[in-house]
């Protein structure tokens, strides 16, 4: 949409600087904006103006300008704020800049007025700064300025409207939660607030909404959304920040299916109504073992192909050490094949065989098919039969390489999943498709934790087992086999989980919850969680669910992962406002920072010196 049409004139200011073209020629206008250029051409002075909208030039010409308003524009400076008044005029022909919107006129000015002068800013505020991301940082307020990052956050407003406009038509209802919760555990550490009231006492910032959306399903709302703030005291990266955005919903007595269709249909009214992308629906579908296996990742890129191939079979009596070794561990040998990778250097497969390292791997094989030989170093420790039947199962070609690794399923997975993602960097650039949506479900509902000697949740506490898997949550309790085992039963329950991934990037997570009260109680016996603490910290969860708790399920897409991807941003940093470090520091306000004693006092608390070493 063309917001310059609008009427954006104020007090101050007829027109925005993005607004003026050859049908206002003639017309006396006011604009406001910050200084983008001047030029003193020793008669004629321009000045490049610039708001939110775009860029008009302004000319001031001696023989139309009294002197003290020439003195005054010969006076101005880079990012001072002013105001002109003026007539549009055409600008002459061979003068006409065609990268700008307002490029064929200009503003004949017969006033101007500096409302605000400015500093040297300490970078220039243009899309192709040099400057440092911890500069910019400090002073955001210039760095926001910057046509490129206004864009993004112009995106993001569109998208939000959308995400709005979708969710109302299929009968969702906007409810805001507290920001002041109970403390429970949600994967990672809470930001906690001391209360004043009740000293001693502390309310815990959200994670998530997570149970306070399901306690609206149990009070009959059916369909909830809201993007929803959510705080996490966690390691930060490119793609985490302290406090994100999600679009949170859940809905009553539905399926995974229900919940697909929903997301899919509001993929598509997204990136349509947004950047009028068309998204393919119905999204491909994948158990968590099926994208494992095939891709070594459970949020695979699918632009690209490079599929991972199991080849144990072809090894199955192998007289190479490595890989019968492998085998009778229980493991397997799997391979990704390299296109064009036959001549790589040796530099390039140290730098491969560190990344599957990386990944647990204890080394990487290989095998490069050239004209007529077959280069490698585990080649003679393997028959003819095993290498032809290896590489025609992978598929490789003359000119191509094979890369293998033979160890525990996991750390196989782990391993060349890395890898693929390596290899995939210069595919996806070239990739004919632009947005590789999937679904990934049935995850393990818990996975061991061998450095805790438990059972931890895969992803939420509150998911739901498959139905036919709810007999395993008995079976568990009375199994002998170790819980590290792989075939132990609780190990074997297959969770009613699912993740949304876009372009190798997961957007979204969510799941059929858990409406039963004593199936939720077994769930957190499993995790350490006896009927005490259970009490304690869900109880009115748990209490809520014998109340005629419908069957309910949701998710929450990231909103600024979803953001940063549609403009094709390297970091959520650059489509949120005020974004904190990766040492979840605000550069530009200095939090977070010490209290006043007064403060301390109020609250009852003490600051406690960390002792020396």
């Amino acid at each position: 949409m063309d917001v310059n049409n609008k009427d954006l004139g104020t007090s101050l200011r007829t027109h925005t600087c993005g607004q003026l073209g050859e049908s206002d020629v003639g017309r006396k206008v006011t604009l406001c904006g910050w200084v983008d250029g001047h030029r003193d051409l020793g008669g004629l002075i321009f000045i490049d103006l610039r708001d939110r909208w775009g860029v008009t030039q302004i000319a001031f010409d001696p023989e139309e300008v009294s002197d003290e308003y020439m003195e005054l524009a010969r006076s101005v400076r880079y990012e001072y704020s002013i105001r002109v008044s003026g007539e549009v005029r055409l600008r002459p022909e061979d003068m006409e800049n065609r990268q700008m919107i307002t490029g064929k006129i200009e503003i004949r000015a017969d006033s101007i007025e500096i409302l605000n002068r400015s500093e040297t800013p300490p970078f220039l505020v243009e899309d192709d700064t040099a400057a440092s991301e911890e500069l910019r940082l400090k002073y955001r307020y210039l760095d926001l300025r910057r046509p490129w990052l206004m864009r993004k956050l112009e995106i993001r407003h569109q998208a939000t409207r959308a995400v709005r406009e979708y969710l109302d038509s299929r009968g969702f209802v906007e409810i805001e939660t507290p920001l002041l919760i109970r403390s429970t555990p949600e994967g990672a550490r809470d930001y906690v607030v001391p209360s004043r009231e009740q000293k001693g006492k502390f309310y815990a910032l959200p994670q998530s909404p997570q149970l306070l959306k399901q306690i609206l399903m149990v009070s009959g709302f059916d369909r909830y959304y809201q993007l929803a703030r959510c705080l996490r005291d966690e390691d930060l990266r490119a793609d985490r920040q302290p406090e994100h955005t999600q679009i949170d919903l859940e809905m009553s007595y539905v399926n995974q299916d229900d919940v697909f269709e929903v997301v899919e249909g509001m993929m598509k009214h997204l990136f349509k109504k947004v950047l009028d992308d068309d998204i393919e629906a119905p999204f491909a579908r994948f158990t968590y073992k099926e994208v494992m296996d095939k891709y070594g990742i459970d949020k695979p890129d699918l632009r690209f192909g490079l599929q991972i191939t199991d080849l144990s079979d072809i090894f199955t009596n192998s007289k190479f050490k490595v890989f019968s070794e492998a085998l009778s561990k229980g493991g397997v040998i799997r391979g990704i094949r390299y296109k064009g990778g036959a001549d790589i250097s040796r530099k390039r497969i140290d730098d491969l065989t560190e990344i599957a390292k990386s990944r647990g791997a204890k080394g990487l094989a290989y095998l490069l098919k050239r004209d007529g030989e077959i280069k490698s170093p585990i080649a003679k420790f393997l028959s003819e039969d095993e290498i032809s039947r290896a590489l025609e199962k992978a598929a490789v070609e003359t000119g191509d390489g094979l890369l293998i690794v033979a160890d525990a399923w996991k750390t196989a997975c782990d391993s060349l999943g890395a890898l693929r993602a390596k290899l995939g960097e210069e595919l996806s650039e070239t990739a004919p498709m632009k947005w590789a949506f999937l679904w990934v479900c049935e995850f393990p509902l818990f996975e061991y934790n061998p450095d805790l000697s438990r059972f931890d949740a895969m992803h939420n506490i509150v998911t739901s087992p498959h139905n036919e898997d709810n007999e395993l949550l008995d079976a568990g309790a009375k199994s002998e086999l170790p819980p590290s085992d792989p075939e132990h039963p609780w190990a074997r329950i297959r969770g009613n989980q699912y993740d949304l991934v876009l372009n190798g990037i997961e957007i979204a997570s969510g799941g059929i919850r858990i409406h039963n009260r004593k199936i939720q109680e077994k769930v957190l016996s499993i995790l350490g969680i006896d009927e005490e603490r259970a009490d304690r910290m869900f109880g009115f969860l748990l209490e809520a669910l014998e109340y005629g708790a419908p069957p309910h399920g949701g998710i929450a897409p990231g909103f600024d992962r979803i953001v940063a991807l549609m403009t094709d941003s390297e970091s959520i940093r650059d489509v949120i406002a005020f974004p904190k470090t990766t040492a979840a520091q605000s550069l530009m306000d200095g939090a977070p920072t010490e209290i006043d004693q007064a403060q301390l006092d109020e609250l009852g608390l003490m600051i406690r010196e960390k002792k020396k070493k």
